[in-house]
């Protein structure tokens, strides 16, 4: 099976660098800290989504696309200061590729940083493909991330799964008609009262047994 990964919240939990990020960011300007909660509500449409929500109504086009630049620097440089993967996520991912399945990486991140993380986690070569959110002409719920694996891997709509924490993926999952499996571990797990995927985790053990028995309705 092809299975499509987000990354923020669902293989990596780097809630803790993006709220330092991002009032960094806030700092820079002259804006009081966030509670690290409400930076996390932010997380999942893109950077500058994340940083448009994260200054304010007040906040010009000119001093956002300022503070995205801003954001994209400090947040490269201390990207992997405190972000992990979530427990037991990497030895599910490696019992999933062992297994013969063919796994992908679809996030609203930036490509580049995107897979500067995942190599140095030591993850890239589990990884058949790695997307961002700069590597299609729309970002996540456009489906065209999904299509794109689905066509490069030759692989049956039946046959791919989406696996992410947030409302968005899920939406991309459905807009792509692929099944979708919500981890409950993640940023935005609230998200799935409002659109539920076919199956919810709780565990990251849990993907290895609903994928061998091909079980997500």
């Amino acid at each position: 099976m092809l299975l499509i990964f987000d990354l923020d919240g669902t293989l990596i939990d780097s809630a803790e660098d993006l709220a330092i990020s991002m009032n960094a960011t806030r700092a820079h300007f002259g804006l009081p800290a966030l509670a690290p909660s409400i930076i996390y509500s932010f997380v999942g449409n893109g950077a500058a989504v994340l940083v448009k929500k994260a200054m304010g109504p007040g906040a010009t086009q000119e001093i956002l696309d300022e503070a995205l630049a801003f954001f994209l620097r400090f947040y490269r440089v201390h990207a992997l200061e405190h972000t992990r993967f979530y427990p037991g996520v990497r030895e599910a991912v490696e019992k999933l590729a062992a297994d013969g399945h063919t796994l992908a990486v679809l996030t609203n991140k930036p490509v580049r940083i995107s897979r500067d993380m995942i190599a140095a986690l030591g993850a890239a070569p589990l990884f058949y493909r790695i997307y961002g959110g700069d590597s299609f002409a729309a970002k996540k719920p456009d489906p065209i991330g999904v299509t794109t694996l689905l066509s490069e891997t030759n692989t049956a709509i039946a046959e791919a799964v989406l696996i992410g924490d947030s409302g968005v993926d899920i939406q991309t999952a459905r807009n792509a008609g692929v099944q979708s499996v919500g981890v409950a571990w993640g940023f935005q797990p609230e998200a799935f009262e409002v659109h539920p995927p076919d199956k919810i985790v709780y565990r990251p053990d849990e993907l290895i047994g609903i994928i061998k028995a091909r079980v997500l309705q």
